[in-house]
């Protein structure tokens, strides 16, 4: 049976990983600035990880949520600790999409609204409202399109100002630096200002940090950044470095009802076992300190590399931006150099999305690769633009 043909492919098959290091069929290293997507968070088969999984699913892998399972309390204890995120509720699912879907739920579900504020180049999931929200007209369907929402630009305090006083917003979501979109933020007076609008005008605030939580903006949540207080907060990627995980942190001013939300598969006793070692080795190892220590010496490199125009995010969800677009770029770092990088919807910019646990020598080992990798990228530039 062929697969469903929905991805376009690099020609590269890693069969096994080690820290920030993955290795294919022929054992060619290759090493990992892109995480799969901001996933791996903790390094690939981290050891106490590995174990983990190991030990939970020789015992039991999983059973649904009609029965008691402390794991949850367990990992929801450990995250309102390390997430500063205090008296929060946690509700679990398996994806940054599925989380996004059901904050926007729950926001509606309170308010008794059902239009939703998002902003252009935002990318929050693909489904149903998550879909909709998300500043991409080629991934919208008709059936999602029936969803109410409004797209406005990052940082149009008066334009957020007047959808939220006509009364029928249900909520504002945000992601505080855009992934797929091209590592945008808006200003700290933009979401303080948002985040009081949503306030006085019964509208749910939802941070959106699936890519950029788990601390790799150089704080657990990118919105720490700021003095706000989402209502809601969603989270996946790195939450269990590559086991699907997801949730969404509830405000413990939002109260809950059974049936309101629910889940088959969120929480079991796999991916909390995941969850819980995840954010072990994030403690024990520091990578939070390590993200912004390892931040400001690829930034501090970066800035000396005059093909280089803007260095955009934060912590290790960094985007290089260049005056030409890096496709090309991008296939000779994998292929020549064995390095994996990302790219957005911005043509032009080279995202950088390593494990939390990446060091000095990657990141010198990337730059190296990078100078000489650039004066080639830029003459088959300069000679396509002639031949055109």
């Amino acid at each position: 049976m062929p697969l469903f043909n929905v991805y376009p492919l690099y020609d590269v098959t890693p069969v096994s990983g080690k820290g920030v290091y993955v290795y294919d069929e022929k054992g060619t290293e290759y090493l990992d600035l892109y995480g799969g997507h901001a996933v791996i968070s903790i390094g690939h088969a981290h050891p106490k990880y590995v174990e983990a999984i190991s030990n939970q699913v020789a015992e039991l892998g999983f059973y649904s949520n009609a029965i008691q399972n402390p794991l949850q309390v367990k990992l929801a204890d450990k995250l309102e600790v390390l997430s500063g995120c205090k008296d929060y509720e946690l509700f679990f699912c398996n994806s940054g999409a599925e989380a996004n879907e059901n904050a926007l739920k729950l926001a509606s579900f309170k308010t008794g609204k059902s239009r939703v504020v998002a902003f252009k180049n935002g990318f929050h999931g693909r489904t149903s409202a998550a879909v909709a929200a998300t500043d991409n007209p080629s991934i919208i369907a008709p059936i999602n399109a029936q969803q109410e929402v409004t797209i406005l630009e990052l940082n149009d305090i008066s334009g957020v100002q007047a959808e939220l006083e006509k009364g029928d917003v249900c909520a504002v979501i945000v992601e505080f630096i855009q992934g797929v979109g091209g590592l945008d933020q808006g200003t700290a007076e933009f979401f303080e200002k948002v985040d009081k609008l949503c306030k006085a005008n019964n509208t749910f605030f939802i941070a959106d940090e699936v890519q950029s939580g788990y601390g790799r903006s150089g704080k657990f949540f990118a919105f720490q950044h700021y003095n706000v207080t989402p209502d809601v907060i969603s989270m996946a990627k790195g939450m269990g470095n590559g086991f699907p995980i997801g949730g969404i942190l509830i405000h413990p001013n939002i109260e809950a009802k059974f049936g309101m939300l629910g889940t088959t598969f969120g929480g079991n006793h796999l991916a909390c076992a995941a969850g819980l070692s995840v954010l072990e080795v994030i403690e024990d190892q520091k990578l939070i300190n390590n993200v912004n220590v390892m931040s400001e010496y690829f930034i501090k490199i970066a800035k000396t590399i005059p093909h280089i125009k803007n260095i955009k995010g934060k912590g290790l969800m960094l985007g290089l931006e260049f005056d030409f677009e890096v496709g090309d770029l991008r296939k000779r770092l994998i292929y020549d150099n064995h390095i994996f990088t990302g790219g957005a919807s911005n043509k032009k910019l080279l995202r950088i999305l390593p494990p939390l646990t990446v060091r000095k020598e990657h990141i010198n080992m990337f730059f190296e690769a990078l100078i000489e990798a650039l004066p080639e990228v830029e003459a088959a530039e300069e000679l396509q633009t002639q031949n055109i």
